[in-house]
């Protein structure tokens, strides 16, 4: 079955690279594990030798039926549920849901070789609370940068801001082009997030955050007094932070107390 390049799919089948994806979630028996995208099941049936249940949404309805067809096959089969739909307009806390559980939001892991063109969203999608214990992503090698990036480096953004305020964010290792088919034109790369057991930002806070970050990197070449809107030399040196500084060198605790300071002012 050819990949569907409308849905940005490439397929990855090497043993070692599906083992070392399954590992990066540290999976042990019992665990939910939410797979987006799991294509022609590789992934799927590794995460199910592990004994874990594994709840698979694939948008593709070609490659839904031929997993579900093929789950018979399985090791663990039985384990399996697979949904058909689009992850990024399915509740993923109301399709959780563990066979032997009353629990109505029981606590999942989330892991998935993510098409590129919907790796913005799929991230906001996870970290929305509750949010997952674990979340595994094979994303871009690029965003995966950007997402790990530290303060004052080229590639840190409000991506890394967002992420890095409610995660502690690992980018684990890279994947060449020609391991996947059809091989995509860029490196991949595995991104591991663990939410934070106290998130810098509080879950009522997270869209006003999301905002206000994204809104001061579209000031970065400014210093900080004129890229926080209201924000004075003097309210600024009271936080500790030097108001000649950048955006791109506050770091996500910072900004944090800055979106506090803002919403005073």
């Amino acid at each position: 079955m050819r990949a569907k390049q409308s849905l940005g799919q490439h397929f990855l089948t090497d043993p070692k690279l599906l083992g070392r994806i399954a590992d990066a979630l540290d999976p042990v028996p019992d665990d939910i594990v939410l797979e987006i995208g799991p294509g022609r099941g590789s992934l799927t049936e590794v995460l199910l030798a592990r004994g874990v249940w594994v709840i698979a949404i694939e948008k593709d309805r070609r490659l839904a039926e031929e997993l579900r067809d093929a789950g018979g096959g399985m090791r663990d089969a039985e384990r399996l549920k697979m949904l058909e739909g689009d992850a990024l307009r399915l509740d993923w806390h109301a399709v959780v849901a563990h066979p032997a559980s009353r629990i109505s939001h029981p606590g999942f892991k989330v892991v998935g070789n993510i098409p590129y063109n919907i790796t913005s969203p799929l991230l906001e999608k996870a970290l929305t609370p509750p949010l997952p214990e674990r979340i595994v992503f094979l994303v871009q090698d690029e965003v995966a940068s950007r997402v790990a990036a530290p303060p004052g480096s080229k590639t840190y953004g409000a991506l890394s801001v967002g992420v890095q305020a409610v995660c502690r964010v690992e980018k684990l290792f890279t994947i060449a082009p020609g391991a996947f088919r059809p091989a995509p034109k860029v490196r991949s790369a595995l991104l591991r997030l663990t939410p934070l057991a106290e998130p810098l930002v509080r879950p009522e806070e997270a869209a006003a955050f999301r905002a206000f970050v994204t809104g001061c990197f579209s000031r970065r070449r400014k210093q900080l007094h004129n890229a926080v809107p209201g924000a004075t030399a003097a309210a600024l040196t009271a936080l500790g932070l030097d108001p000649t500084m950048r955006p791109e060198t506050v770091a996500p605790a910072d900004f944090v107390r800055l979106l506090r300071c803002s919403q005073q002012l």
